[in-house]
């Protein structure tokens, strides 16, 4: 007898089942997927007991005849793919054909379905893949499928199901993210008869978007700037302030499906840089529309994961689209005045000094310079003349930084400022640190980065592992003016540091960034890599909590976050300031109700 067999149909569908269900909300799944590929523009869920005693799904498309509802159970027969071209480039939600026979095959199945062409409808009955009865009968124009006892005849896979609980929430997840690709069809889930949702049809996809993920957050989302590359991105992101612990708040849709992918997800996360702490996750909509040639989602079982033809330039469209979207959003709006015509402005005082450079360096160092802003000017009163720059956003032009109040300082580590609004609150420690950074960041935009050359200069003793780090980004560090040179072994020695951290201890500061970087790599590129030194420098550099500020200092601090494209987070992700309406205020005080 030989040792190779062909397996029977109904084990083979069986197999095929363990592809594609994996539990009552893979079924789910796919029989929505039918149902909008079939045109329904209104669907109804029904689940008893989380999926396990029953999974009915109704919709209103276009629905099939006799001989296509016989077909439809038949493994490989889909109406969604004809060629070979038309798998290399899938415009529906389901193609494969495996959905319904597979379901089928560990189910006790239920189709009822009328087409609009036809007297009368369909109904087939099948029991564990075996059709045990077809017959017709009176329907409405659609689809009926009913699934009662998933998993009866593979015990073992019904061993594995979740609690009712927790197989419900996995069907409401994903019932939520098909209702959110498809704002212009209304969606009903009920479980044991019990309606939970009932998501009507809207005509902005946003209100969709805030009926899923609640009415608090709609302020606190905003619309992503779009930058193509054969591509069309749409959506919306949260700010920094309302993350969340984990990626649950992510939605990605590529050409209408609901995906996971880890590259747009890493673009995501770039796209915040510097204004998530670790940890942290953004809540986010996004809808990838790309030629469908150019994506292919036929890598996984479920078809949860897609690949793309250009999958760099996707992922710089999506960073840049994000950042472009915060840095909008990032901009303070605590007054409402009407934007006024850019024009000069002077602040009073001199810019403040900071102390002189330790360890016997050559001059003193003037840590709030900004030359490409800031210019002394010839006037009795030493003041200074800022101009604004002269491209702004109208967003932008009916607020300033400069153009608070100083109030003064609270425990030497918040500024305290009034606004038209109210009070502004800014950490000290944050603001400096974003100044820092976007200084010693400027480098990409061909500024020059002072250097202070040291008088001693200072040896490093590193291990191998720190020295090997260290070697490999000497060159990027010299750009941002920290001169330093192999000194023999493992030691390096320190010629020049950048003057705005000149009054800062030397070996501190390049210790943690060989630390950090030994701990974290170069796996996401030497460009990250030389962030993470950014950050590292920026916050040695800054001032600190507990320090006192004259008032002259903290208006230069506020005249400089004007200057900042991120003026809101410091580069880790910590909020720069606060606003407290003085609406807040008189509630608080009982003034109003």
């Amino acid at each position: 007898m030989s040792k190779i067999q062909i397996l029977p149909e109904i084990l083979s569908n069986k197999i095929a089942a363990g592809e594609v269900v994996e539990r009552p909300a893979s079924v789910v799944k796919e029989l929505l997927e039918n149902a909008l590929d079939a045109g329904s523009k209104k669907i109804i869920v029904e689940i008893e007991q989380g999926g396990k005693s029953l999974i009915r799904v109704s919709d209103n498309g276009s629905g099939m005849n006799y001989d296509d509802a016989l077909l439809s159970i038949e493994r490989y027969a889909t109406s969604k793919i004809f060629s070979d071209s038309d798998l290399f480039a899938i415009k529906t939600l389901g193609f494969r054909g495996e959905a319904l026979p597979s379901i089928a095959s560990v189910s006790r199945f239920q189709l009822v379905t009328r087409d609009e062409n036809s007297q009368t409808g369909t109904t087939v009955f099948i029991d564990g893949g075996k059709i045990t009865k077809v017959t017709e009968t009176g329907a409405p124009t659609g689809t009926m499928i009913t699934i009662r006892q998933l998993f009866y005849n593979t015990p073992a896979r019904r061993k594995f199901l979740k609690t009712i609980n927790t197989e419900m929430s996995h069907v409401a997840d994903t019932v939520v993210r098909i209702a959110m690709s498809r704002h212009d069809v209304a969606f009903k889930l009920l479980h044991n008869n019990k309606q939970l949702k009932n998501w009507p049809v809207v005509q902005n996809p946003l209100d969709r978007a805030v009926d899923v993920l609640g009415s608090n957050i709609k302020n606190d989302l905003h619309k992503i700037v779009d930058n193509g590359v054969d591509s069309i991105l749409t959506g919306w992101i949260s700010s920094p302030g309302i993350a969340r612990s984990t990626a649950r708040g992510i939605y990605l849709f590529v050409n209408g499906r609901f995906v996971r992918d880890r590259m747009v997800q890493h673009a995501l996360f770039k796209g915040y840089a510097g204004r998530l702490m670790k940890g942290q996750f953004p809540v986010a909509v996004l809808f990838l529309k790309i030629p469908f040639d150019q994506v292919d989602i036929n890598v996984h079982p479920a078809k949860a994961e897609v690949k793309f033809v250009e999958q760099t330039k996707i992922h710089d469209a999506i960073v840049k689209s994000v950042a472009q979207t915060l840095n909008i959003a990032d901009r303070p709006k605590w007054t409402e005045a009407t934007p006024c015509p850019v024009k000069n402005s002077h602040v009073s005082g001199i810019e403040p000094e900071y102390g002189y450079i330790k360890k016997k360096k050559y001059s003193p160092s003037k840590i709030f310079i900004d030359k490409e802003n800031f210019s002394p000017i010839n006037r009795k009163d030493e003041s200074l003349s800022i101009p604004q720059k002269a491209e702004q956003s109208p967003l932008w032009a009916k607020s300033s930084f400069r153009d608070l109040r100083i109030i003064g300082q609270l425990h030497n580590t918040y500024i305290l400022c009034e606004s038209d609004e109210g009070l502004v609150i800014l950490d000290q420690h944050a603001a400096h640190e974003r100044i820092i950074f976007e200084k010693l960041k400027a480098r990409t935009k061909g500024l020059p980065i002072e250097s202070q050359k040291l008088l001693i200069p200072e040896t490093i003793d590193l291990s191998y592992r720190e020295a090997a780090i260290l070697a490999k980004i000497l060159p990027e560090l010299q750009t941002f003016g920290l001169e330093i040179e192999p000194f023999g072994g493992n030691t390096f020695v320190v010629k020049a540091v950048p003057s705005l951290l000149a009054d800062r201890e030397v070996q501190p500061l390049i210790i943690e960034i060989v630390e950090k970087l030994a701990e974290t790599g170069f796996a996401s590129g030497i460009s990250d890599a030389v962030d993470k030194c950014l950050i590292i420098m920026a916050c040695h550099g800054s001032i600190r909590a507990k320090q006192r500020l004259l008032d002259k200092q903290i208006q230069a601090i506020l005249d400089q976050l004007d200057g900042c494209e991120n003026p809101s987070c410091c580069p880790h992700g910590r909020p720069i300031w606060l606003n407290w309406s003085i609406k807040t205020f008189e509630k608080s005080f009982k003034r109003v109700l």
